[in-house]
């Protein structure tokens, strides 16, 4: 398999020290936050769990810390080198780390998981074929009512973004450009070596698009909440007033879901359950 896929693995190549770095950042950390409290109450208290897509490790060091038995998986070997390094640092074993295209699971036998979380991969996704299968291979490796939790972008996030960037906003005034975001959800960068490929969702449409998947929707929750563009301001109420910060936290989980939110969040959080 390639396209798209050989893109992927060429921005991840330069960019996976970058990518662990974000997700240690004031925005990471916030949304590691915001996913982690999302995700608790859903998953099994015991039993296997893919981490689909899962970088650099930092999930996969949550789970297993959890006492969840933990397969992790990536399309870059690059990201995988990091997360041996960042779970050996941690004094965290897992039952492998392994590299895998979502597409072709077929490693693994039907219902092997109790839950899989797929973080990354849908995103970077943009043919309809390979979402639809990669997320058929995520159903057939989940035990039939497990948890399935994906992470998706909103199409004003991929707008947002190439307007932050100076030599990359004029596409801003392509009309094909960015009717191909707003209309399709795609996503297609010139710059090689930088974020590309990329498909955008409609918040409204997608728990529909995924129940015809095979999932039923628990929840579908922005991962900054209203903090949007606040995110150093939320990192410093957590080193200045950690009982302010939970509380904080605890009301941003609860607002997460709101649907005037979804669509300006940077990332969706899709809650699901095989039917």
């Amino acid at each position: 398999m390639d396209g798209p896929t050989d893109a992927v693995q060429d921005y991840y190549a330069s960019y996976h020290e970058r990518e662990l770095a974000r997700l240690l950042s004031a925005e990471g950390r916030l949304e590691f936050a915001l996913t982690t409290r999302l995700l608790a109450p859903h998953l099994p208290t015991a039993g296997r769990v893919l981490d689909l897509g899962g970088g650099p490790g930092r999930y996969s060091a949550w789970l297993a810390e959890r006492g969840l038995e933990v397969s992790l998986a990536d399309l870059s070997p690059n990201l995988l080198d990091l997360a041996r390094e960042h779970l050996a640092e941690r004094g965290v074993q897992v039952g492998e780390v392994v590299q895998a295209d979502a597409r072709d699971l077929t490693r693994w036998s039907a219902a092997s998981f109790d839950a899989v979380l797929a973080l990354g991969p849908f995103y970077h996704l943009p043919d309809p074929v390979d979402r639809h299968r990669a997320l058929a291979e995520v159903v057939r490796v989940t035990v039939p009512g497990g948890l399935v939790a994906t992470a998706w972008m909103p199409r004003w996030a991929l707008l947002r973004r190439t307007l932050s960037i100076e030599d990359e906003r004029d596409q801003l005034a392509d009309p094909s450009f960015v009717d191909a975001v707003l209309e399709r959800g795609a996503y297609v960068n010139p710059h090689r070596g930088r974020f590309t490929h990329a498909h955008a969702v409609d918040p409204a449409r997608l728990p529909d698009e995924l129940a015809a998947s095979g999932l039923r929707t628990l929840a579908l929750a922005s991962t900054d909440g209203f903090a949007h563009g606040l995110q150093d301001t939320v990192d410093g109420v957590r080193t200045t007033d950690p009982v302010r910060y939970e509380q904080l936290l605890d009301l941003l989980v609860r607002t997460a879901g709101d649907p005037s939110l979804l669509g300006t969040a940077g990332h969706l959080l899709h809650l699901g359950r095989t039917t």
